[in-house]
């Protein structure tokens, strides 16, 4: 199985979602899991062009209902919260929330058992700096050594999806997938 993290800023540019609703919509066609965190913007991107292939997905949410999503996997598992509080720089700083909310992203690149890496993630942040929530998740993933695609960091669209497009070609896709 191959898991994907799609995810970043709530602040994705309208250009950007549209192509990860699209390619929500591709690594369900080859069979890639999705895993985000049910946030408005790339994370729901990714969601829908998932759901409009009827994809496999896990959804990691800091509490039931967020942002609408009725997935029921929410953050409980206490490893996640130690594993958040070792790559965040200012956890004592956070509200009870704002933990919660870093914690899932220990899941969105660990897995559920948090022993399952994803194989890449996808993201947006802006400049590529690696800011906010995502830049939770871009931390633990730099640890683990998982290839990170940052459209925020391409000046063309079409060098990011080049580049991405190189990368599952020599990785995931066959010539025959």
């Amino acid at each position: 199985m191959i898991y994907y993290a799609g995810i970043g800023s709530r602040e994705t540019p309208l250009e950007i979602l549209n192509v990860f609703d699209d390619l929500g919509y591709f690594f369900a066609e080859k069979g890639f899991i999705l895993r985000s965190g049910g946030a408005i913007g790339a994370d729901q991107s990714f969601e829908k062009g998932c759901d409009r292939k009827n994809g496999k997905k896990e959804i990691y949410l800091p509490w039931m209902g967020f942002e609408n999503s009725d997935s029921t996997l929410i953050v409980k598992n206490l490893k996640a919260f130690e594993i958040a509080k070792k790559f965040h720089p200012y956890w004592h700083n956070l509200s009870q929330g704002a933990q919660k909310l870093q914690a899932r992203n220990s899941h969105q690149i660990l897995g559920r058992d948090l022993n399952t890496p994803c194989q890449f993630i996808v993201c947006w942040t802006r400049n590529g700096k690696g800011n906010g929530g995502t830049g939770q998740a871009i931390r633990i993933a730099k640890h683990y050594e998982i290839p990170i695609f940052d459209a925020g960091g391409y000046d063309d669209i079409k060098k990011f999806k080049s580049d991405l497009y190189k990368f599952l070609k020599e990785n995931y896709i066959s010539a025959s997938n």
